[in-house]
């Protein structure tokens, strides 16, 4: 299955039935009166988070949704049947906004959270209501109300605890196989990451968070360059950031202090509260460093880097360093919940998104 995060669609309500004219004629009822009943209420549009739904790819070839029109009233005092309302399945995380407007409409973070897009029209009214002591036999009825219609853009921003940040080539994705279940595509060239992946760290029985994976980032991303700007709002849910720095690049002209400072840049420039949150370093293949030269070379970035936050040495190819880590960001996250978890009930599985093309 095709990842995909962003679906611009149509959303028509159904309009409401019109209301009639009718007058009672039985047999030996002379003046029978009116008895016109009203049109029923057009369909709605509702949209509903839903768990076992992880991407927006049916938003994108099913562009136009439509609910039915209300049936319109009938003699006898017979009132039309109202139509029934569509629900729209999307996976938690979605946001909603007014394409014509920008006007956010919902964010459907939780399982189960629905939201109304498009109000169908009321039905109208039939020429019972219009008798009175003076009008016995009114001719008067209304059409039902047009339905609500809309643009909408869906964005899906997956929900994690922790966001992996770096270059393309840092070892984000060798990361998050070292700590979770989660098998992205690892390979020794840049951009092999090409959609965000979720892998659910458990450091115990009862204790879990969930990691995110992003295409790497470079310099210019905020503006569109390469592929990690795609998905930065992928990282805008999460509680806390693992920068990942790769501190041996094949590039001899490479200078990772040089790039880690291009990315926070990128991140400044895309959200600022993106660039606020908390976030530490990670100095990634340590394993290609020689054991003498590890702490020095460690030192040695943090005084070009100017660095204050806390730092971890790891080498995510064999797993050095990262149980140490991962216990760091759980006892983080314990002592700073969020409103609402993100990780899935234990026993889950971790792929939570496709990673297939």
């Amino acid at each position: 299955m095709k990842f995909v995060d962003e679906a611009l669609i149509e959303v028509v309500a159904g309009d409401g039935g019109n209301g009639v004219v009718s007058f009672r004629r039985e047999k030996y009822v002379p003046r029978g009166g009116p008895d016109g009943g009203d049109g029923g209420r057009g369909g709605s549009i509702w949209m509903v988070a839903d768990r076992n739904i992880n991407t927006l790819i049916d938003y994108r070839y099913a562009r136009i949704h439509r609910a039915k029109r209300g049936e319109n009233g009938r003699g006898a005092d017979q009132y039309g049947h109202g139509a029934a309302d569509v629900v729209l399945r999307v996976p938690v995380g979605t946001t909603i906004v007014d394409a014509e407007t920008g006007t956010m409409l919902a964010d459907l973070a939780a399982d189960g959270q629905r939201t109304l897009v498009a109000k169908g029209g009321a039905g109208g009214l039939g020429n019972i209501h219009f008798k009175s002591s003076t009008n016995r036999a009114p001719r008067q009825s209304t059409p039902g109300e047009k339905g609500e219609r809309r643009q909408l853009g869906l964005e899906l921003k997956v929900l994690a605890d922790v966001g992996l940040l770096g270059m393309p080539n840092a070892g984000k994705s060798t990361f998050i196989r070292a700590v979770s279940s989660a098998r992205p595509k690892v390979a020794d060239y840049p951009f092999t990451t090409l959609t965000p992946n979720l892998g659910v760290v458990r450091t115990d029985e009862n204790r879990s968070f969930v990691v995110a994976d992003i295409p790497g980032l470079i310099a210019g991303a905020a503006d569109g360059a390469g592929l990690g700007h795609q998905f930065l709002r992928h990282l805008q849910r999460t509680r806390m950031l693992l920068h990942i720095v790769d501190v041996t690049p094949f590039d001899p002209d490479a200078d990772p202090v040089r790039d880690a400072r291009a990315i926070v840049e990128e991140l400044k420039r895309y959200d600022r509260a993106l660039h606020e949150k908390p976030r530490w370093l990670v100095l990634n293949k340590m394993d290609l460093v020689p054991e003498g030269e590890r702490k020095a070379r460690v030192k040695a970035f943090i005084a070009a880097y100017r660095w204050k936050g806390p730092v971890f040495a790891i080498s995510a190819v064999d797993g050095e360093g990262c149980r140490e880590l991962v216990y760091k960001v759980q006892d983080w996250l314990d002592a700073h919940p969020a409103p609402t978890s993100t990780a899935p009930p234990a026993g889950d599985a971790v792929a939570a998104i496709p990673t297939t093309r």
